[in-house]
């Protein structure tokens, strides 16, 4: 069999052109016994296992994005039958259940082949904060593999597989990528399930994705990314089709007088040489200070989020704490001498902190930051284990705290021969804006895939991104098949789902019509009920002229849902209340209207 190269495209072509699933697998297993590291993998299947996984698929199916895809797993994320240890073995079980989001691989095909080594209980940049030996660099042995997802990194750095799921809270799904050569995709936070998840800070954490390339970073993202009802921090956040870049994106840069290399001149000027290829696109290039983010970074290991860790690990601090390895101890152990009142005046700061950040931020459509400021050896963490890892968090820390979507994306090598790297940052929900951007940048010059000699290979032609929208909640005349649904349809709207609101809305038929009109009116929580509605997408350029026909007393506002997100929509004055008749029992304007 010849040699498959790990991208989604060419095993997708293998497999169409008669290659199976069992050979693929010996090729994966092959090359795992090749790179000769026993410190990547914590927990595998046999080979015939795997193969027995692949056999189960049936025939070659290209419906199923991922089929026979092999695939690894972070070791704080659960697949069934295999020990779950966060790299602490004394902390280990054995759940009957893959984590949400294995599941949702699986089920679109993609083969498990392993559990990946990782800093114990996800703390750590570096990669070496872990009892079963540390995995090498792929690109160079002496570096540091990155962390706290290292082996995630490594595995697909070596082109053993093109995809692994490794968690980001800090920087975990981004610094190995920089590392090695490849992308890490940190996605908006609660857009992929945390059910099964060994969590480290759990409100601000997320499942990331590595992979060789933008594109198949990305279709593991619409696979993996479906609402999870169980987990009450998932949103309900469609995974972004890829597709060009905007024209002219305002980027910001960290200013020259805030930027930190720490020295390292190389990497400052390959930070500059990405920004060149961001500027010749198109983009427009705007220095920020980014002095208030360096401040919210360092919020991270302070207050509450060290409490969060700590709840984590309690009761086996109490039982035998000499099973956590003391780095690790020492930084969640901090929690020991916070009180309540310091997570709150932590979470206040926080607050503070982003709001001071926001008009650096408000004309921007994104930033581009270094991945990682320097390099570092696995000799400079024997030497120093803390300093070299929080100078790695400095572009990293402050993202998920901010509810920021970031885009690890490799750039041409550094003068030394080393990996480039950049990151794209953007607000929550921004993905597809991201990955646009990064598909540029990771095809310039000639780039090899991850440490091996595959050459990158751009991905077809993409559509151009669809017109900036605005998500709209009708309740009333303006819903699918209604009297009014043309006033959304002429102007572009386009259906996205069904939704409910909060418990905090009553619900009126307003006197006068036709066409008669619902009013949504919220109160204090639990004053009302669920009111049925849907949700619509409409281009921002037909917004003011559909607003323009509203009549009082209805209006544009803000409408809580059910699921905790809120979306822009019709509400109503309270004053036509009087005059109106309660119909909240009835819990749709679709009801209403049978009822009459």
């Amino acid at each position: 069999m010849p040699d498959v190269k790990m991208t989604i495209p060419d095993l997708r072509a293998a497999y169409a052109g008669g290659v199976t699933t069992d050979q693929v697998l010996a090729q994966v297993y092959d090359r795992l016994a090749a790179v000769d590291d026993p410190a990547i993998f914590l927990a595998m299947p046999t080979l015939e296992q795997a193969c027995a996984e692949g056999r189960a698929l049936g025939a070659y199916d290209p419906s199923k994005p991922l089929w026979g895809v092999p695939f690894a797993v972070k070791d704080n994320i659960d697949v069934a039958g295999y020990p779950t240890t966060a790299a602490c073995p004394a902390y280990a079980y054995t759940p009957d259940a893959d984590a949400f989001v294995v599941a949702q691989m699986r089920a679109a095909g993609a083969i498990f082949v392993g559990k990946t080594n990782l800093d114990q209980f996800a703390t750590g940049l570096v990669g070496v904060r872990t009892p079963y030996g540390v995995p090498r660099n792929s690109i160079d042995p002496q570096i540091v593999p990155g962390g706290s997802s290292g082996g995630s990194g490594v595995v697909v750095g070596h082109g053993i597989v093109p995809l692994a799921l490794g968690t980001d809270t800090a920087g975990w799904g981004r610094v190995p990528a920089a590392l090695n050569n490849i992308v890490g995709l940190k996605p908006t936070l609660g857009s992929l399930s945390a059910s099964g998840v060994v969590p480290a800070c759990r409100s601000i954490e997320t499942i990331s994705i590595f992979a060789m390339t933008v594109a198949d970073a990305y279709a593991a993202f619409q696979v993996a990314c479906a609402y999870d009802p169980s987990d009450a921090f998932a949103r309900q956040i469609a995974a972004p089709d890829l597709t060009a870049a905007p024209a002219a994106p305002v980027i910001g840069i960290p200013s020259a007088d805030s930027i930190k290399f720490f020295g390292d001149s190389v990497q400052e000027a390959s930070f500059a040489d990405a920004v060149d290829l961001l500027r010749a696109s198109g983009a427009e290039i705007r220095e920020v200070d980014f002095s208030p983010l360096y401040a919210v970074a360092a919020m991270l290991y302070e207050g509450a989020w060290v409490a969060e860790r700590y709840t984590v690990i309690e009761d086996l601090l109490k039982t035998d704490p000499e099973a956590i390895l003391p780095v690790t101890r020492q930084i969640i152990c901090k929690a020991e001498d916070l009180s309540a009142a310091d997570a709150f005046r932590g979470i206040y700061r926080l607050k503070e902190l982003a709001r001071a950040a926001q008009p650096l931020l408000a004309d921007l459509d994104l930033l581009c930051v270094p991945t990682i400021p320097t390099f570092y050896s696995v000799a400079d963490l024997e030497a120093d284990p803390v300093t070299p890892n929080s100078n790695f968090g400095t572009y990293t820390n402050f993202v998920n705290l901010l509810d920021m979507c970031g885009l690890a994306v490799p750039t041409p090598a550094r003068s030394d021969g080393r990996p480039g790297s950049v990151t794209l940052l953007a607000k929550a929900g921004q993905d597809a804006l991201l990955a646009a951007l990064a598909l540029g940048l990771e095809g310039a010059g000639d780039r090899n895939l991850g440490a091996t000699g595959w050459a990158y290979a751009a991905p077809p032609a993409l559509p151009e991104a669809a017109p900036q929208t605005l998500t709209l909640a009708m309740c009333g005349a303006h819903m699918a098949g209604l009297p009014l649904n043309h006033q959304l349809t002429d102007r572009g709207g386009r259906f996205l789902r069904a939704a409910l609101t909060s418990d905090a809305y009553r619900f009126y038929a307003l006197a006068g019509g036709p066409p008669f009109r619902p009013g949504l009116v919220r109160g204090a929580p639990g004053s009302g009920a669920p009111i049925g509605l849907e949700l619509w997408s409409l281009p921002l350029s037909e917004v003011g002229s559909f607003l323009a026909g509203i009549p009082e007393p209805l209006g544009l506002g803000t409408v809580a849902l059910d699921d905790g997100t809120s979306v822009q929509g019709f509400v109503c004055e309270a004053v036509a209340a009087q005059d109106a008749q309660d119909i909240t029992d009835l819990g749709d304007w679709r009801s209403f209207l049978a009822s009459r």
